[in-house]
């Protein structure tokens, strides 16, 4: 009996697997926290460059200051002593900058945000490539993420690197709000990055090789609500918290409670069939078949191999991922879905991690971002039974489309 016979003879979406989804979606929420909350840790407000000399008056010593939030702006006080973009003035206070064109230091509006990593490290103009690096690192992060658990959990189970990814994420995420400059902030950044990968990836393999075939495709749009969720909630975390340290704080220390993890979260019995271990395979089995009100009889499967089989099973090879380029069928394939990947991711952080130039309230751009996702994930529940071609090309088109139309939206509007 193979074991997708095995899983819809215990029951394929059970109790057993519906409470494992409980467990795999809650962190999809943090997780979402942690891809999505550089658009506000990382913005950029309306700032205004000091003068090294005054322009005073009977109150006291004045500001000259030019506005630098546009880009093509100057990033240079004006030389003439002429206020160049925007007639402010503002009290002097002490302000260090390592921006080199502008000496008096920098002045951030806290209209909206309190403060940001570019408020407190002055990540503007000849500074302001540095916060771009920085959100470029943490998604090499994923990346690195991607490749090192996702061996490691082939080698060693899902379950133990999406308790390990989610122990180094609450550590690294927390120490990241108490960075004490940039560069230490990058590095734990670039850490939880590689945690995000872990967990996300092993979640959804570890739930999708527990769910029967029937459901499976369901099993596997959950997550993304669960993310999505995330995607709106932190519009309103952000909100409420409008200091980037404590933001961190607040979507990092919450990780802890996933401790408990440890006791609740299963192994997969399918990946300790592929190494082996048929025993606590059995055990798992028959657990699952209890929770879902299907107990197995002793004599009802068969999940043992004959030693002969044994033998002739690890007498097989051992895939690579050299092996997705190998054959001419295979190499298209495999070029086709990385082609995919790559506009898919492109195009949904290009569009997410930069709300803030739609030039609205960015607190209700996230949400809309995140109420959009919604619908979009249930529209596939329908299509993707039906045709998996027709139902890509077509959100490909329609997003590509839709992507080339804002070319011809006017400026200013």
């Amino acid at each position: 009996m193979n074991f997708d016979k095995v899983l819809d003879r215990i029951g394929g979406f059970g109790r057993f697997q519906k409470t494992l989804y409980v467990w795999i979606c809650l962190p999809q929420i943090f997780l979402a926290f942690h891809m999505l909350v550089s658009v506000f840790t990382g913005a950029v407000p309306p700032h205004l460059c000091r003068s090294s000399w005054p322009v005073g008056d009977s109150a006291g010593p004045r500001l000259n200051l030019s506005f630098s939030s546009a880009p093509g702006e100057s990033c240079t006080p004006s030389q003439d002593g002429s206020l160049p973009q925007r007639n402010h003035s503002l009290p002097i206070t002490e302000h260090s900058s390592t921006a080199k064109g502008c000496t008096g230091g920098w002045e951030f509006s806290k209209e909206v945000f309190l403060s940001t990593i570019a408020t407190e490290w002055d990540l503007v103009c000849e500074n302001a490539t540095m916060n771009n690096i920085g959100s470029s690192i943490y998604m090499f992060g994923l990346l690195v993420g991607a490749v090192l658990f996702g061996a490691l959990a082939d080698k060693y189970g899902r379950r133990i690197i999406i308790l390990i990814g989610l122990a180094i994420q609450a550590i690294f995420g927390v120490g990241a709000a108490f960075a004490p400059n940039f560069y230490i902030y990058v590095l734990l950044r670039f850490v939880v990055g590689t945690t995000v990968s872990a967990v996300i990836m092993n979640a959804f393999v570890l739930g999708t090789e527990w769910t029967g075939p029937k459901k499976r495709m369901l099993a596997g749009v959950i997550t993304d609500y669960f993310f999505g969720f995330g995607y709106i909630l932190l519009a309103g975390v952000a909100y409420l918290i409008r200091d980037w340290r404590k933001l961190q704080l607040a979507i990092s220390a919450p990780s802890f409670l996933f401790l408990f993890y440890v006791w609740v979260l299963p192994k997969s019995a399918r990946w300790l069939m592929a190494n082996n271990k048929h025993e606590e395979a059995l055990d798992l089995i028959r657990k699952a078949a209890l929770i879902n009100g299907k107990p197995l009889e002793d004599d009802d499967m068969e999940l043992y191999q004959s030693p002969k089989s044994s033998e002739k099973l690890q007498e097989q090879r051992k895939y690579t991922v050299l092996d997705l380029v190998r054959t001419p069928r295979m190499r298209k394939q495999s070029l086709i879905l990385f082609y995919l990947w790559f506009v898919n991711v492109l195009v949904y952080y290009g569009l997410s991690l930069n709300i803030s130039d739609f030039g609205m309230n960015i607190y209700l751009t996230q949400m809309i971002f995140g109420l959009v996702e919604m619908p979009a994930r249930t529209i596939t529940l329908f299509t993707l039974n039906r045709s998996r071609r027709i139902s890509q090309l077509a959100f490909l088109a329609v997003g590509g489309l839709a992507c080339l139309l804002t070319i011809f939206i006017p400026d200013g509007r």
